[in-house]
């Protein structure tokens, strides 16, 4: 199945189970109507912080919406396992479509941090754009350079450099000009 589907029917799948209608959970999460309807429909996939927004509104885990499974031991993820990515750019022609998301834990249930293997594509720095949610995020840059844009600050990261910072401050994270990169992301979001 399509990995962007797999997103917009758990969303709605989770709304719908809780009882909540698409107009609550767009007052809870902040987020417009026309934003959750779009998303639910797989008309546009939203972008991570989006999507952390929909998880902590609905009182769930990001994880949920990522292929959870019922594996409540360890997880290994073979490097062969990790091909299959995910985009949390929306389907916008205009949207950002620089990143593809390897989950590391998708078979982890009840886990409190997201690990991922983040590809980055070379793109218009024009085009990038902050987020902001509740949490930390800890990034290593496994090959290539690294923009991270922090509040007022910017940070050029290298092959072996790291960052862990609060979610919270609007950030955003992309290859420097020119270059594409592959990092290891580990997010945590409370819920």
């Amino acid at each position: 199945m399509d990995k962007n589907r797999i997103v917009s029917e758990k969303v709605k799948a989770v709304r719908e189970s809780k009882n909540i209608s698409r107009e609550e959970l767009s007052e809870r999460s902040g987020l417009s109507l026309e934003q959750i309807t779009r998303i639910e429909e797989n008309i546009d996939l939203p972008a991570l912080a989006i999507l952390l927004k929909i998880a902590r509104a609905l009182g769930v885990r990001l994880g949920t919406f990522l292929d959870d499974q019922e594996n409540i031991g360890p997880v290994v993820c073979r490097k062969d396992e990790s091909a299959s990515c995910i985009s949390f750019s929306t389907n916008s022609p205009d949207a950002r479509k620089h990143m593809e998301y390897h989950s590391l834990s998708k078979s982890k249930t009840n886990r409190h941090m997201e690990p991922f293997i983040i590809d980055i594509a070379s793109s218009d720095k024009a085009a990038e754009m902050n987020s902001s949610h509740e949490g930390e995020e800890f990034i290593w840059v496994m090959d290539g350079k690294v923009e991270v844009n922090y509040g007022n600050d910017t940070y050029i990261l290298e092959t072996g450099d790291s960052i862990y910072y609060d979610s919270i401050v609007p950030h955003c994270v992309h290859a420097a000009k020119g270059c594409t990169a592959k990092i290891l992301a580990v997010v945590y979001t409370p819920i």
